[in-house]
C-alpha cells in the first residue's frame, strides 16, 4: 500500500509542474486549434444546409479519419519529448524510493496524461459543436446527409453508411476515443523507452513511429504503386492489420462482413505493444546512468 502511494506522488509531482509550463499551454492550446481546424468542415456543412447535429459527432467524423488521429497525436510529442523528466527533484525522490518505483510513478503520469488530453480534445469538440446540437442518442440530418451521398467523400468527411447501421453515436464515440487513447498510449510507451535507451532518441521514435502509420495507408500506397482498383481491397485489409494507425481508425475495422482486424484485436493490439514497452522501460531503469550536474536556483 505504501509503494502505491509512493507511485502516486512521483506521478502528481509531475502532475504540478503543468503550472504556467508553456510546453503544456502550447500542447493544449495547439490541441484547441487543431479540434477547431479540423471539425471546420462539418460545422460548415450542418449550418449551410442547415441540418441538425448531434453534439459528438464533431468529434465522430473528424477523429474517424487516420489523418486527423495521426495530427492530434503528434501534440503529446510536446507533453513527453522530455519524459522523464531528471530535473531538481529526481535524487531526492531516488534516495527515498527504488528505481523501479519512480518509474512506475513516469508511468502512471504518462498514462493519466494522455487520458486528459484526449478528453480535452473531446470537449472542445462538443464546444464547437455549439449551442445549437442536441445530446441525444440518434444520429442527425448532417449524419444521414453525409453518409448517403457522395457529399462526405467529395469534402473528405469520413462519414460511412456502416457507421450509422450498426452503432449509435455514444457507442461510437466511446470506440473512437478508446481507439486514440490505445495508439497515443503505444506512441508514449515507445517515447519514453527510447529516451532511456538513448538521450532525445524518443522524438525522433515518435515521429518515424507516425510517419511508418501515414506511410502505411491503403490510399497513399495505391497512390505510389499505382495499385489497381480491384487490387486496393486487398491492400486495404493488409494494411489494415499492419499499420498502428489503421488499427486507430474506426471504421477500417470488420463489422461483420470484411476481414479487416475487430475492434477488440486492435485493443490487444495496443495493450500489448503498450505492456510491452512500459516493460522495456522498467528493466531499462535498473542500469540506467543517471547523471545530475546539480542543483539550480
Amino acid at each position: 500500500m505504501y509503494r502505491i502511494k509512493q507511485i502516486f506522488l512521483v506521478s502528481s509531482a509531475n502532475f504540478r509542474k503543468w503550472r504556467k509550463n508553456p510546453q503544456v499551454l502550447l500542447a493544449f492550446g495547439l490541441g484547441f486549434v487543431l479540434c477547431f481546424l479540423l471539425t471546420d468542415k462539418v460545422l460548415a456543412f450542418s449550418e449551410a444546409h442547415h441540418c441538425t447535429l448531434q453534439i459528438l459527432e464533431p468529434f465522430i467524423w473528424t477523429f474517424g479519419d487516420a489523418n486527423s488521429i495521426l495530427i492530434v497525436s503528434l501534440c503529446l510529442l510536446l507533453l513527453f519529448a522530455d519524459l522523464p523528466n531528471l530535473n531538481n527533484d529526481v535524487p531526492f525522490f531516488l534516495i527515498r524510493i527504488n528505481r523501479v518505483t519512480w518509474m512506475l510513478g513516469q508511468i502512471l503520469y504518462l498514462m493519466l496524461a494522455t487520458f486528459l488530453y484526449l478528453c480535452f480534445i473531446l470537449v472542445s469538440t462538443c464546444i464547437l459543436a455549439g449551442a445549437k446540437a442536441y445530446p441525444a442518442n440518434l444520429w442527425s440530418d448532417t449524419a444521414a446527409a453525409l453518409s448517403y451521398s457522395q457529399i462526405g467523400k467529395k469534402i473528405a468527411i469520413p462519414a460511412f453508411v456502416k457507421v450509422l447501421e450498426l452503432s449509435f453515436p455514444y457507442r461510437c464515440t466511446v470506440h473512437i476515443f478508446g481507439l486514440m487513447l490505445g495508439y497515443s498510449l503505444l506512441m508514449v510507451s515507445l517515447v519514453l523507452y527510447l529516451n532511456l535507451f538513448r538521450s532525445k532518441g524518443g522524438m525522433m521514435g515518435g515521429v518515424l513511429f507516425s510517419a511508418f502509420g501515414f506511410v502505411i495507408n491503403p490510399e497513399v500506397i495505391a497512390k505510389w504503386f499505382h495499385i489497381p482498383q480491384a487490387q486496393q481491397r486487398m491492400a486495404n485489409i493488409l494494411f489494415g492489420w499492419i499499420s498502428p494507425l489503421n488499427h486507430a481508425t474506426y471504421y477500417m475495422h470488420n463489422f461483420g462482413y470484411d476481414n479487416l482486424p475487430k475492434l477488440w484485436v486492435s485493443y490487444l493490439f495496443f495493450l500489448a505493444g503498450s505492456v510491452l514497452f512500459f516493460a522495456l522501460s522498467l528493466r531499462k531503469i535498473r542500469t540506467y546512468p543517471f547523471d545530475f550536474t546539480g542543483t539550480q536556483r
